[in-house]
């Protein structure tokens, strides 16, 4: 038999060492391979996951309709039908007043009386003057007839008569203007009783017993005032929306604090006929009957103006509403999941909601709170509302 080779065992150990260390290239290249692997991964879903954490998550509602035939309710401001202050005509101390606030009066009942020394003598001495023209008027009057006679016998010349009928004219003249001026005294006289215009009620009293009254300021000391309340005007002032509903003849119900539950018929009688450029509304007048006196002029009253069933509005959240210079807008989402911005116009607000006139349709999806940084074509990503069902977005 042959001798076993001393160097057998050798390569024997040199192939096993070969395949220990390929097996051991295999495991290292197969880690290196799943921790590139495992990173690519990773930073892909990292890429994904920032993406979707960029893109704004935003829930929605859908305008709900608004109810039809219901009422416009504008504050409105009561007024007396006539309303009158009663200023004095002539100076002097006021002598006595007969009328209180809260009395009834008729037209021409006596209010209050001036005391009026220095026209009470002004008078006496233009009656006095008066007289004395009178006289001098008949005197001259006499003395150019007999001139006018001695004229036509030539006793006297052209001049001298002529000088004769001029000082008749003025002594005429003259006495008509101390007929004048008695006139306009007494007329001042007579300002002495301070009457009521009109029937109706005192409501104010300005003066007293002894109080002096000049009526040589420019606007004088308002005495009383009187006002007529059998009937009262009610001014409110319409927005533009909704000038064109309540023209003249436009029934109202007038609701008041002290009355609860009740309402009070009226009809709208004028408008202005143009918008106020500041506030943009137009201010209408009602009549309102108050035959009762029920009624106080200078309340507060709510006017219920009854809409057409026609008018045809949309009603959203209040937080779904953004100021911007071109006005009002809101910010709806395409099928595209993208903003879209559109302009509205709104109508009344009711606290949590606000009416849309126009600028909407009812499909229309409308973020709720959108960013003041809201711009046409930003993706979006849709989430319901806490407490929606899973799937749902949000609807009013």
């Amino acid at each position: 038999m042959p001798e076993p080779s001393p160097y057998a065992p050798d390569e024997s150990l040199k192939r096993k060492i070969r395949r220990f260390s390929l097996l051991l290239l295999i495991v290292a290249l197969a880690l290196a391979v799943w921790g590139v692997a495992s990173r690519i991964i990773a930073r892909d879903a990292l890429t994904r996951q920032a993406a979707t954490v960029a893109v704004l998550s935003v829930s929605t509602v859908h305008p709900s309709p608004g109810d039809t035939g219901e009422d416009l309710v504008l504050p409105g401001t009561v007024r007396a039908y006539v309303d009158a202050p009663i200023y004095a005509q002539t100076s002097g101390y006021l002598q006595a007043w007969y009328t209180d606030i809260g009395t009834p009066v008729r037209k021409g009942q006596l209010l209050a009386r001036i005391e009026t020394p220095e026209i009470d003598q002004e008078l006496a001495q233009a009656i006095a003057q008066l007289a004395s023209a009178r006289a001098s008027l008949s005197f001259a009057l006499s003395t150019n007839a007999r001139w006018q006679k001695l004229l036509a016998a030539g006793s006297v010349s052209q001049q001298d008569a002529e000088q004769m009928a001029s000082g008749a004219a003025t002594a005429e003249a003259a006495e008509q203007s101390a007929a004048a001026n008695v006139a306009r005294l007494r007329e001042l006289e007579a300002f002495k009783r301070v009457v009521a215009p009109f029937d109706g009620i005192v409501t104010a009293r300005n003066t007293d017993v002894g109080a002096l009254i000049n009526a040589g300021q420019a606007t004088g000391d308002e005495l009383f005032e009187v006002a007529d309340t059998r009937k009262l005007r009610v001014y409110v002032d319409v927005p533009e929306a909704y000038a064109a509903d309540t023209p003249v003849g436009t029934p109202a119900r007038l609701r008041f604090a002290e009355f609860p539950g009740r309402f009070f018929p009226a009809r709208t009688v004028h408008t202005a006929g143009a918008l106020d450029p500041v506030s943009r509304t137009l201010q209408a007048e009602l009549l309102l009957d108050n035959a009762r006196h029920e009624l106080l002029p200078g309340a507060y009253a709510e006017v219920h103006f009854t809409l057409s069933a026609d008018r045809k509005a949309l009603r959203l959240p209040a937080n779904t509403v953004l100021f911007r210079a071109a006005g009002l807008q809101v910010a709806t989402v395409d099928h595209d999941d993208r903003i879209k911005l559109k302009r509205i116009v709104e109508g009344r607000d009711f606290g949590t909601t606000i009416e849309i006139l126009s600028g909407l349709d009812p499909g229309d999806e409308v973020i709720l709170n959108p960013p003041d940084s809201s711009v046409d074509g930003e993706k979006v990503r849709v989430v319901p509302q806490p407490g929606a069902p899973a799937g749902a977005h949000a609807a009013t």
